[in-house]
C-alpha cells in the first residue's frame, strides 16, 4: 500500500513550482528588458545616421550656396545642384518612416522629421530665389529654415528627455 503524501510533500512541491514560476518570470522579464535596450540602441543609432547624413547634406549644400554666390557656380549649376539637394533631403525624409522607435522616443521622432521637412521646404524655397531673384522667396526661406532650427531644438529635448526616462 501506498502511502500518501503528506502535507508538508506537498507544500514542498508548492514551493517548488511557484518558485520555478518566479524564476521563469525573472528570465522572462530580463530578456524583455534586454532586447527593449537592444531596440532602442539599434533606434537611436539609425536616428543619429539619419541626422549626421542631412548635416552633411545641408553644410554641403550651404557651401555650393556660397559658391554661387562668390560667382564659382553658374546660376545652372547651382539649379542642378538644388535639385540633386533635393532628391537628397528627400530620400532622407523617408528614411525617418522606417525607424521602429520605443515609445517614449516617438515625440522626437516626430519632431526630428517634422524639422527636416521644413528644412526641405525652406530649401525648395531658396532654389526658387536662385532662379527668380525674389528677395521675398529668400525671407520666406528663412522664416522657415528658423522653424526646422525650433523644431529639431525641441526634438533634441524631448531625446534626450526620453533618454533619461522623464517623458517630454
Amino acid at each position: 500500500m501506498k502511502k500518501k503524501p503528506t502535507t508538508s510533500k506537498k507544500g514542498t512541491y508548492v514551493i517548488i513550482v511557484v518558485g520555478t514560476i518566479i524564476i521563469g518570470l525573472v528570465v522572462a522579464v530580463n530578456y524583455y528588458l534586454d532586447q527593449a535596450k537592444i531596440s532602442g540602441e539599434r533606434f537611436g543609432n539609425n536616428l543619429q545616421q539619419i541626422q549626421e547624413d542631412l548635416k552633411s547634406q545641408v553644410s554641403d549644400y550651404e557651401s555650393k550656396i556660397r559658391m554661387w554666390q562668390e560667382g564659382d557656380l553658374t546660376k545652372q549649376e547651382i539649379l542642378q545642384i538644388s535639385e540633386n539637394h533635393l532628391m537628397e533631403l528627400e530620400n532622407i525624409l523617408s528614411r525617418y518612416d522606417a525607424l521602429l522607435p520605443p515609445q517614449a522616443f516617438a515625440p522626437s521622432l516626430k519632431l526630428f522629421k517634422l524639422s527636416t521637412q521644413a528644412q526641405l521646404e525652406s530649401d525648395r524655397l531658396l532654389k526658387e530665389w536662385i532662379e527668380t531673384g525674389d528677395h521675398s522667396t529668400k525671407i520666406r526661406s528663412d522664416e522657415i529654415l528658423q522653424q526646422s532650427f525650433e523644431y529639431e531644438t525641441s526634438a533634441l529635448v524631448s531625446y534626450n528627455m526620453a533618454k533619461k526616462g522623464n517623458a517630454p
